[in-house]
């Protein structure tokens, strides 16, 4: 399957805001946000000229980029939202909000999206009792999500839980930290999912 495997550091820098996507190092001074300005590259502090669609291409990448998502999958999560009742750029953001490596990184399982990714494709996630290991799994209004027996003795997502902490958790999501087990109340709403994101930029790129 491909993926990204350059600096991830990088995405950051040329979408000009943190996108969290090494973990405890976007909450340190270590994170190249706070380290260097501008873009990437030896013309990253230049001038930028904005054209309508720039602004579209950036809105998507950053989402996209957000959710570490390749370009043809998140093609594919829109014409399903395209499709759908409800508002096109809501319903992609819950899909996204309802993929299994993010419910993980939002109850607190995974340092980052990438690391919850990589928990569940090691088979250390249980939806409802049973081993799934697919990050894409779409988790639906009332399942349980939690880590399995052996897999709360893991360093890295006993440091997840540590730092997860520190963090808060959805409104539409309950947690109990102790049982390492959380549950999806609700679908959520638009108030309830990232503000920076310019979903209606999205929907206008691809209906171009």
């Amino acid at each position: 399957m491909a993926k990204y495997t350059g600096p991830v550091c990088r995405m950051c820098r040329r979408e000009g805001e943190k996108l969290f996507l090494k973990g405890e190092r976007c909450y340190t001074s270590k994170c190249s946000i706070e380290r260097r300005e501008g873009g990437p590259g030896q013309h990253g502090k230049g001038r930028q000229q904005f054209s309508d669609y720039k602004v579209q291409l950036r809105a998507k990448q950053k989402v996209r980029r957000s959710y570490g998502i390749l370009e043809r999958k998140f093609r594919d999560y829109f014409q399903v939202a395209a499709k759908s009742k409800g508002v096109t750029g809501t319903e992609l953001l819950v899909q996204l909000e309802t993929r299994l490596d993010n419910i993980v990184y939002r109850l607190g399982f995974g340092t980052s999206r990438a690391h919850a990714r990589q928990v569940v494709n090691h088979g250390h996630m249980k939806v409802n009792g049973k081993r799934v290991n697919i990050p894409s799994y779409r988790v639906k209004v009332g399942d349980t999500v939690e880590v399995s027996e052996k897999a709360r003795e893991n360093v890295t997502i006993a440091a997840a839980v540590s730092l997860g902490e520190s963090r808060s958790i959805p409104e539409w999501l309950t947690l109990d930290r102790d049982q390492f087990r959380g549950t999806v109340v609700a679908l959520p709403n638009r108030e309830q999912m990232p503000q920076s994101y310019q979903e209606q930029l999205i929907v206008e790129l691809y209906s171009k």
